[in-house]
């Protein structure tokens, strides 16, 4: 298992454009379903060690998130032919395994990944109303093997500092976790 961190882009950054498929809802959901909205945009996928070891309370705090007000979305930018388990079919059975609130969106062409600039899996997102970044990096300091408990104390706290409109704290640590899976010449340019 080789660890990847997050690309850490720009804080104040407008929101990327998305327009894709919620596999459970069987519709298409984008950035515009949520103006006026904080939003916060998760990379997860499903075979993930490092998003199964923080689902469960990922899962809590993104649910409740949407229950204060946020725009909720997770999105699997996997290359499901190479990794069956993280296609649209796996992806609804997993939101109904955990509860997901929220929909999760399959990003097939990957483009959308690319222009987030996400790296890996789990990648937090969390923009303001007016879809600036306000924070970027780890739901906590917990991965599969070490002892700190999976607690979503960074995430929480960036999403109670915009919803309340304070400024987040700009010392942001990086998510880590298993590399985006690309398909083969399709992997993005960082630098």
């Amino acid at each position: 298992m080789v660890a990847v961190s997050s690309t850490m882009q720009a804080l104040g950054s407008p929101v990327k454009s998305f327009n894709l498929p919620d596999v459970a809802a069987n519709k298409m959901v984008s950035e515009v379903d949520f103006v006026s909205k904080p939003l916060l945009v998760m990379f997860i996928c499903n075979h993930c060690p490092y998003v199964i070891h923080i689902t469960k309370k990922m899962t809590e705090v993104a649910n409740m998130a949407k229950l204060q007000g946020f725009g909720v979305v997770a999105i699997s930018a996997n290359d499901a032919r190479a990794y069956p388990q993280d296609g649209p079919a796996a992806m609804a059975e997993f939101v109904k395994q955990y509860g997901f609130e929220f929909p999760y969106l399959f990003d097939e062409s990957q483009e959308v990944a690319k222009a987030f600039g996400a790296a890996c899996t789990p990648d937090f997102f969390v923009y303001d109303k007016h879809h600036r970044l306000q924070y970027r990096g780890q739901m906590d300091a917990s991965r599969p093997g070490n002892s700190s408990p999976v607690d979503a104390k960074d995430l929480k706290k960036a999403l109670n500092d915009v919803l309340a409109e304070r400024p987040t704290d700009t010392n942001q640590v990086p998510s880590v976790g298993c590399n985006i899976k690309w398909r083969t010449g399709h992997e993005p340019d960082y630098f």
